[in-house]
């Protein structure tokens, strides 16, 4: 299993919570496991859904323009 602590930070854009958002929704439609927390966001799985998970993020919230983010991930066991 892999968990990882995620942060989007859309840049040059007034509509960084809706892009952020609907970022989130894109984990909500391939089934991925995540709790939304005040400032990231918490992904769990295996390696493949994680990964995944992460890509599908950082690719909805670029189809918007420039983004970072700021990834930790962790094999521990929760």
């Amino acid at each position: 299993m892999l968990s990882a602590e995620v942060s989007l930070y859309p840049q040059k854009t007034t509509r960084a919570s809706e892009i952020i958002n609907e970022s989130i929704q894109s984990l909500a439609r391939q089934g991925i496991s995540y709790n939304v927390g005040p400032i990231s966001t918490e992904i769990h799985g295996t390696e493949e859904q994680v990964w995944a998970g992460i890509r599908s993020l950082f690719d909805q919230a670029s189809s918007a323009g420039e983004v970072s983010m700021v990834v930790t991930l962790s094999n521990a066991a929760r």
